[in-house]
């Protein structure tokens, strides 16, 4: 959605937020302000689920919130089609490895998770359990950090063999919680990755990690960049077709705001 600056228009004060309505929804609008923006711009974050409005340093509150109103029934239905958010809470279902589990509570002072093999008394729900040692408030924080943990097990094993066969380097390896990109290689040779890849299947993370260190041999996406690819992974179609049909449904599994530390 988008529309021309006016010319001239007042600029915007240090509000960083504001709500429209519309069919008795009410939607929080969060502003970004960006000198290079040339139009106001609206975009509905499936990771965060708010909405973000973009606006030219010379935009004025008014109009953006003029924008916003003339699109709250574009906003609404956008959210209305992301995902439900699946939070790391007792009871509910989580993948690791491409295996749904669901999160179990023992209560502890200790923060330890670990994985069991679905009950065999349980015909009916044939799903493993992640259980988790902790606090009922911490329940939530400590899933994440395990996923974390595995992920960056097993995506730096997946580095070593990779690069290991290129004869390659990185300068390091960071994980975070990007929400446009998986995976990305910088000019100094950093690779970065999102752990939610711990989610996903293997054969997933796995090509994600090749695609990132065959940049390590070519920063493009080149022909030949492609080449090194096919060299370490032959699940390249497979990966890219699941990543396209499911890859932001990982986005909506989180620990929730008010997880503690």
């Amino acid at each position: 959605m988008q529309r021309p600056l006016q010319r001239n228009a007042p600029r915007v004060s240090e509000i960083t937020s504001f709500e429209v309505s519309h069919a008795g929804e009410t939607y929080r609008i969060n502003l970004k302000r960006t000198a290079a923006a040339r139009r106001f711009t609206l975009r509905v974050r499936a990771a965060a689920h708010d909405v973000v409005l973009t606006i030219p340093a010379r935009g004025s509150l008014n109009e953006a919130k003029s924008f916003a109103e003339r699109h709250a029934a574009w906003i609404g239905a956008r959210l209305r089609r992301l995902p439900e958010k699946m939070r790391f809470k007792p009871g509910e279902l989580v993948p690791l490895r491409g295996v749904v589990h669901r999160i179990a509570h023992r209560p502890a002072l200790r923060g330890s998770v670990w994985i069991e093999a679905a009950p065999q008394d349980l015909a009916d729900e044939a799903i493993p359990l992640m259980w988790v040692e902790a606090e009922a408030s911490f329940v939530p924080r400590r899933v994440q950090d395990f996923l974390i943990r595995e992920a960056r097990r097993d995506l730096e094993a997946a580095v070593a063999r990779h690069t290991t066969r290129l004869g390659v380097r990185p300068c390091k390896i960071t994980l975070r919680d990007t929400t446009s990109r998986w995976g990305s290689c910088s000019a100094s040779g950093a690779l970065n990755f999102s752990w939610r890849l711990i989610m996903a299947p293997h054969f997933v993370l796995d090509y994600l990690a090749a695609h990132e260190v065959a940049h390590l041999v070519h920063m493009n996406h080149s022909a030949a960049f492609w080449g090194v690819v096919a060299q370490l992974s032959a699940e390249i179609e497979t990966a890219e077709a699941w990543l396209k049909a499911h890859g932001t449904s990982l986005l909506r599994f989180g620990p929730g705001k008010n997880a503690r530390n």
